[in-house]
């Protein structure tokens, strides 16, 4: 990251990638089955300087997550309504997701093709074979964006019956995770 007062703070990858981990941490400490929760994603120097009881002193991390009220707003919803004020330079979600095997896509495409058509249906159809699908998995998805353009999407498993809980807080990335996800908080600016 490079500051001055004079010229914009850039923030990097890494500064993404440790804010999404911190907000992986605040949704890790809650309950599964809890709603989607939407960060801001504001320069630590800022918070400090404008609400300094925020912030422990030792935090040396470039990015700090707040956390938005969404109230019971579902995500899509919210992602079309919201904006941010200019001393937010990125905005993060958390929000659950069910993941399936590679080989599960002959069963998706299966349960929807019939009613491509209708795309609410084909929707609710594919959701429904997910959710029946023997080998999904109940995981964690937390996406980020900054105005810059950076992006990072990361992944965290729910661990199944008789499996170590430490598999919760291996956070996974890939390149093509979460496109419409990330393409929606970008929107946001």
């Amino acid at each position: 990251m490079t500051s001055g007062s004079d010229s914009p703070q850039r923030f990097s990858q890494a500064d993404l990638g440790n804010a999404l981990a911190q907000c992986a941490g605040y949704a890790a400490a809650g309950p599964w089955g809890s709603p989607a929760t939407l960060f801001a994603l504001v320069p630590t120097a800022v918070l400090a300087r404008q609400a300094p009881e925020l912030i422990d002193p030792d935090d040396d991390s470039a990015l700090s997550p707040v956390v938005q009220e969404s109230g019971d707003a579902d995500l899509e919803s919210l992602l079309t309504r919201v904006s941010w004020p200019d001393a937010v330079v990125g905005c993060a979600v958390v929000t659950e997701i069910t993941v399936l095997p590679p080989d599960a896509e002959s069963t998706l495409d299966e349960a929807f093709e019939p009613l491509l058509a209708d795309p609410e249906a084909a929707d609710a159809a594919a959701r429904d074979a997910a959710l029946a699908h023997p080998d999904r998995r109940q995981a964690r998805l937390i996406a980020g964006v900054l105005r810059t353009g950076q992006r990072v999407a990361l992944l965290s498993l729910r661990a199944r019956d008789g499996e170590d809980q430490s598999v919760e807080s291996d956070l996974r990335t890939h390149p093509t995770l979460a496109p419409n996800v990330l393409d929606a908080l970008a929107a946001t600016f």
